[in-house]
């Protein structure tokens, strides 16, 4: 752009900006210096591009937005700078692209308008909406997302072993094998270390009436845990327990859904809380499936049972998992304090108290999972 043309393009963006306050549109010398170097990246070549760009930098308030709106029409549009042709700036349409490339125009509206092009994810749009406010659509949408989550799971030393190269066990097999090689000269010993492997997690998932918001959901990232990785027990807890590791096996989580719903027949009913625990930990928990696992419990803590049994047997589960993880959805409530019964006898035995109300909280639950 030559010297004179770019002298006379700055004293007009001086001027727009003079005549801005003395409609009476507040800007200052910061913004002012933004609209300049925001002209010379978009360049001056069409109105939308000057428009746009004082509208992001001088513009602060939404009163102000049709002040600058006549302005702009009697400044740049009444012949002071040849620009350009352009439509009106006020006709410019604001187009929302999604992650998959879909558009909310079609052809003619690109064509005959000036377009600007937002992109956004509607992941990140639904990752802190509540489950419980969320439409049939948007619960289609999080239930695919979560169908796709992979949870990992701490490690923890195991028996078998595993080869090294630095000190260790004397690997005997090994330093006698390779010395076969040399003339029974053992000319490199070989060492073993101890190996790892994912903790066992166990899921019970609360499917008791003042769950029902958010038990569909859970449930999804029970199958999602179930299929990502191996060593997953999962059980539902309301008026009695039931074991669904096997209903949730399957890759297919239609499938699977499906036959676990078959199998609990008291979905959206009662809860006995520790009544359901006890038959755990006497019959799986404390016999073994707990031990050293992570345990996680997804339950508003609504029980009708006696406390003091919740309290006990949160306290022998305590004792023999690696950590427990309570999952509470209602948690992320505004003033929410743990009042009910269940949930204040079962507290005090808890490691991880975390909310479950929507996809970013069970990213959060996937992450403390895996230490």
């Amino acid at each position: 752009m030559p010297a004179t043309v770019e002298h006379t393009l700055d004293r007009h963006l001086v001027r727009f900006v003079a005549a801005l306050r003395e409609a009476g549109v507040a800007v200052g010398v910061g913004s002012t210096l933004d609209f300049g170097r925001a002209v010379a990246e978009v360049g001056a070549d069409t109105h939308g591009g000057v428009y746009w760009s004082g509208r992001a930098t001088l513009i602060t308030r939404p009163e102000d937005i049709s002040v600058y709106n006549d302005v702009f029409h009697l400044h740049w549009l009444g012949g002071l700078v040849s620009l350009a042709a352009a439509p009106d700036p006020t006709s410019l349409t604001l187009l929302l692209d999604d992650e998959s490339g879909s558009s909310q125009a079609d052809d003619e509206t690109e064509s005959d308008r000036d377009v600007i092009s937002v992109r956004y994810s509607r992941a990140e749009v639904l990752g802190a909406r509540d489950f419980a406010t969320c439409s049939e659509a948007e619960l289609e949408e999080l239930y695919a997302l979560i169908a796709h989550m992979r949870v990992g799971g701490a490690r923890r030393p195991c028996r078998r072993r595993k080869p090294t190269n630095h000190s260790g066990r004397p690997d005997l097999r090994r330093t006698v094998r390779e010395a076969l090689r040399t003339g029974g000269e053992p000319m490199r010993r070989r060492f073993t270390e101890a190996g790892e492997r994912q903790r066992r997690l166990v899921l019970l998932l609360d499917v008791s009436g003042s769950m029902e918001p958010y038990a569909r959901a859970l449930v999804r990232f029970v199958h999602a845990a179930m299929v990502g990785r191996r060593d997953v027990e999962a059980f539902a807890l309301g008026t009695r327990l039931t074991r669904l590791t096997r209903e949730l096996s399957t890759r297919d989580p239609d499938a699977a859904l499906a036959a676990a719903a078959l199998a609990v027949t008291d979905w959206s009913g009662g809860t006995r809380l520790g009544d359901g625990l006890k038959e755990f930990n006497d019959s799986w928990g404390v016999r073994g499936m707990a031990r050293g696992a992570t345990v996680v419990v997804l339950s508003d803590g609504w029980d009708r049972g006696d406390p003091e049994v919740m309290e006990e047997q949160m306290a022998r589960l305590a004792r023999v998992a690696h950590q427990v993880v309570w999952v509470n959805p209602l948690k992320a409530s505004p003033g929410y304090e743990p009042l009910a019964r269940g949930m204040s006898a079962a507290l005090p035995h808890v490691d991880r108290f975390l909310e479950g109300h929507s996809l970013n909280s069970l990213k959060a639950l996937a992450e403390a999972i895996d230490t």
